[in-house]
């Protein structure tokens, strides 16, 4: 079984997608309110999965004083994950240890598998609203036969990297484009690699350019969208028309 160690911060303005209010007309507590959303999708997809869920929270001491909030992140990360899950009481807390992304990612990697013994660990941000279990599932498959396996997400991310050992450089790992960086350091290692077909996180206004369009059309034609994430946008009633530039977001 894969442990899924979904990272998560608590949704505070100016925490939580810093970069969006800048790229979209969506201000800081929206942002907030959909990274919210974005990882109630997250978590509920690794729950409905065959994988174990383990939810990674960012510590007080590791928040700039500027987002300081009136409830510790484990509070109001554990609320999230118990509006977001159907059994709660299944997953498993663990604070993020570690000054950078690649460090903690690292960390959590390493201690799953050479401490706890765990067969596979993978390494998933709170901003894969539309992963589903069945990307979740072919993971797992993937590695049994390979020691990597990386799901892109658009300008170089990744949305998922898991892993069977720990047995790689994860120093600056994440570093832009994550996706190239974590496969030249596993190929470096020599692992191989396998990758899952490439996914929208939610991080900028040019990732809800792709994102919106998508979820109006797939709920459109009565498909599953992720359920938080898509409600939230209808309600701000977001959608892209083509401006003078290109393909802009508007409000309706």
């Amino acid at each position: 079984m894969t442990v899924l160690a979904v990272f998560a911060d608590p949704p505070r303005p100016g925490l939580a997608l810093p970069e969006l209010p800048e790229s979209s007309p969506v201000s800081e507590r929206e942002a907030a309110d959909l990274y919210a959303a974005a990882l109630k999708d997250t978590l509920a997809a690794v729950e409905r999965s065959g994988g174990e869920l383990l939810i990674n929270y960012r510590p007080d001491d590791l928040i700039a004083p500027e987002h300081e909030g009136d409830r510790s992140a484990e509070a109001e990360v554990r609320a999230l994950a118990a509006d977001a899950l159907d059994d709660p009481d299944d997953a498993r807390f663990e604070v993020q240890v570690g000054s950078t992304f690649s460090a903690r990612a690292g960390n959590t990697v390493t201690h799953l598998l050479e401490r706890e013994g765990v067969r596979s660990a993978a390494v998933v941000p709170g901003t894969a609203p539309t992963l589903t279990r069945k990307e979740v599932d072919s993971a797992a498959m993937k590695l049994r036969r390979n020691e990597v396996v990386v799901g892109p997400s658009e300008r170089g991310g990744a949305y998922f990297a898991g892993f069977t050992t720990a047995e790689l450089d994860f120093e600056d790992a994440y570093a832009a484009p994550a996706v190239e960086t974590l496969t030249t350091r596993a190929v470096d290692a020599g692992h191989e690699v396998e990758f899952l077909p490439s996914m929208a996180e939610v991080r900028t206004g040019a990732d809800l350019l792709s994102l919106v369009p998508v979820l109006n059309a797939r709920a459109r034609a009565g498909r599953i969208v992720p359920e938080h994430t898509a409600s939230l946008l209808r309600e701000w009633g977001l959608r892209v028309v083509e401006g003078e530039d290109g393909p802009e977001l508007v409000r309706e």
